[in-house]
């Protein structure tokens, strides 16, 4: 049997594990049927890819089930979320049939996008009630980056390449961040949302804990079946384990995508009757997080859940009690079985890949040089620097982690400063707009905490990881749900507003 079809076998049967298990508290949050419809989906265009044995027609079959599918859904960002990490986003070139080199680039999170999020946009341009894009502050740090990138992009390539990116930034950068921020209007569609993305990340999780357990990356014979040549899909091991990787490409993106959806169960969980299926979520969550052994998004994890406490009642008491944990935990780890194997893997603590963190030391070193040099607008040829190419490992490449370095080499200090400020008006927008709700407890805050701690976690885990695979479609949709959160509580404070000005509530 060949190795795609060995590995559809698992996955279906750990999706389905998942799929059944989650199935009764989700009806705590949406309605039964958009939890089958969205996982009848997952399905469908999980079997259409491994049956497909061609990238081009799994794109033809898959772009007229996503636009019917997107069609019919009422929150888009649900069946996004649902669907994003479904498939491996290997790229592909559509050729350019002799007129040009190819058109453009295309995988399946930009199928997804193109047929889901597209019309969507178009669908929320006509509503009178949609804030325009650009109007905002989040909005005008997002456009300013996004230009300054288009305009970069001529010093180094030719206007029919600099035209192709300016479409990959829009399809990338715009699309998904517009649709997240105006699409969600209510409490409702926040939650419908975020447990979609949960979902899908309890998938990778178990996934990802049989690939660990297996030493076998389940998606790697999709790839080579539909005939994609995917240098990011490889076996990475860390302390002679295998690092899981899922459908991401790369465990880092993996573990980061875990991450994510931690903050987001931090919310979602808030509204599952069962504390049992609530402990088996975060324990799922947790083992997806752990088997990638990457550490940078366990720090940013720990950022996250340190966020949440610290906005909500009783913050001083729990964090000491979150932070006696971490003390005990270390010498605890230290007798049991296999903790000694636990600890080795901790950054600052263990020896396993020392020299990793060397090496990040030294691109932050050298890289400050160089954009000194090109302070800026930076520079598309840094790697050819003296500094830069001191940083050749073995594998005969310059690897940025870094997303911030990796920016300020290429697009210099303004654009550095465009993309942090793009997050910091959002971050510093959530919590000015969690103020107007004094209770602790109520789903309004609750919501806005988890979106402002996820959000710094994620500023935390790309200081430690360039931007690859499914992490800048990530970053971006969740500013662009924090953007949506505060224009929700806008639209409560004048409706809240115009109550009290009615004159049937005004004294006689």
């Amino acid at each position: 049997m060949p190795e795609q079809f060995r590995a559809l076998i698992v996955i279906l049967f750990l999706a389905c594990v998942v799929f059944v298990l989650a199935r009764k508290p989700a009806a705590d949050l949406i309605p039964d049927r958009d939890f089958k419809r969205r996982r009848n989906l997952w399905f469908l265009v999980t079997l259409v890819a491994f049956f497909s044995f061609s990238f081009w027609v799994y794109a033809a079959a898959a772009t007229i089930t996503l636009f019917l599918a997107g069609r019919r859904e009422h929150n888009v960002m649900a069946l996004f979320f649902m669907l994003v990490f479904a498939i491996p986003p290997a790229m592909v070139q559509i050729p350019g049939f002799g007129v040009i080199n190819y058109l453009i680039e295309v995988n399946h999170i930009r199928i997804l996008t193109l047929c889901v999020l597209l019309p969507a946009a178009l669908a929320l341009s006509k509503q009178g009630d949609t804030v325009r894009l650009g109007r905002t502050g989040p909005d005008k740090w997002l456009l300013g980056g996004v230009v300054l990138m288009t305009l970069l992009y001529l010093r180094e390539t030719t206007l029919t390449d600099t035209l192709r990116q300016a479409v990959s930034l829009y399809i990338d950068v715009v699309l998904p961040y517009y649709v997240a921020s105006r699409a969600l209007k209510t409490v409702q569609d926040f939650k419908a949302a975020l447990l979609a993305f949960v979902i899908a990340a309890f998938l990778l999780s178990i996934i990802a804990m049989a690939e660990f357990a297996r030493h076998w990356l389940l998606y790697n014979g999709l790839i080579a079946a539909l005939g994609i040549d995917w240098s990011m899909s490889s076996y990475l091991s860390r302390g002679g384990s295998l690092r899981a990787s899922a459908t991401t490409g790369q465990a880092i993106a993996l573990a980061y995508v875990i991450s994510v959806a931690i903050g987001f169960f931090l919310f979602v969980q808030g509204y599952v009757r069962s504390k049992l299926q609530r402990y088996m979520g975060a324990l799922l969550l947790a083992a997806g997080l752990v088997v990638p052994l990457s550490r940078g998004p366990w720090i940013g994890t720990g950022v996250i859940i340190a966020v949440f406490i610290a906005t909500g009642k009783g913050a001083v008491k729990r964090l000491s009690l979150l932070a006696c944990a971490g003390l005990l935990a270390l010498p605890l780890l230290a007798v049991v079985p296999g903790g000694e194997k636990v600890i080795d893997l901790l950054p600052y603590v263990g020896n396993v890949d020392k020299e990793n963190i060397t090496y990040r030391e030294r691109l932050l070193d050298n890289s400050w040089i160089v954009i000194q040099r090109y302070p800026f607008f930076g520079s598309f040829d840094f790697r050819n620097t003296p500094e830069m190419q001191a940083m050749i490992q073995g594998e005969g490449i310059i690897d940025i982690v870094n997303s911030y370095i990796s920016l300020a080499l290429r697009f210099g200090l303004v654009g550095l400063g465009l993309f942090v400020g793009f997050f910091f008006s959002i971050m510093l927008g959530i919590h000015k707009a969690m103020r107007a709700f004094p209770d602790k407890d109520d789903e309004h805050r609750r919501l806005g905490r988890a979106l402002l701690a996820t959000l710094l976690g994620i500023m935390v885990i790309i200081f430690t990881v360039s931007s690859i695979t499914v992490i800048p479609v990530v970053y971006y949709s969740v500013g662009g749900l924090g953007m949506a959160y505060m224009q929700l509580v806008r639209r409560l404070r004048n409706s809240e507003a115009a109550a009290l000005a009615s004159p049937a509530l005004q004294p006689r």
